[in-house]
């Protein structure tokens, strides 16, 4: 879960319903937009985020935890911009293997995630899981 030693950090926390999701975009794309971003890296930053909200959401419906939350934390560096996102939605698991992973919709969300930021990771824990990303600031 999040930490308090950030000294620069926007922290949001929002219902894990769909309706919730185009919140935190916007919050993203205010962070975002004060940094040393270009409009299209703000734009992936925001739609990144909104696939990994999207995906939250997802499988809150999925294991009955509509009553859970998502936490967005947006720590700003000078040369990077990290986005955590964690969230209560249950254990990331169907239980049974389908023969066409490619296909999910979660994973085409995880790779449209790794496309547009620089570095991701996903971290299980035993209530949900935290997705890290990380956008490097003045790269073109």
């Amino acid at each position: 879960m999040p930490n308090d030693e950030c000294p620069a950090c926007v922290e949001l926390r929002i219902p894990c319903k769909p309706e919730y999701v185009g919140v935190a975009r916007l919050a993203i794309l205010g962070v975002a937009s004060r940094m040393k971003f270009s409009y299209d890296e703000v734009e992936d930053v925001r739609l990144a985020v909104g696939e990994a909200c999207t995906t939250s959401v997802e499988w809150a419906e999925r294991n009955s935890k509509l009553d859970s939350s998502i936490i967005l934390r947006s720590e700003i560096a000078p040369d990077k911009l990290t986005v955590d996102i964690f969230d209560e939605a249950g254990v990331r698991s169907d239980g049974e293997a389908s023969g066409s992973v490619d296909q999910e919709p979660e994973n085409l969300g995880a790779l449209l995630i790794t496309l547009l930021v620089d570095e991701v990771n996903v971290e299980p824990n035993n209530n949900g899981t935290r997705v890290r990303m990380v956008k490097y600031a003045g790269q073109r």
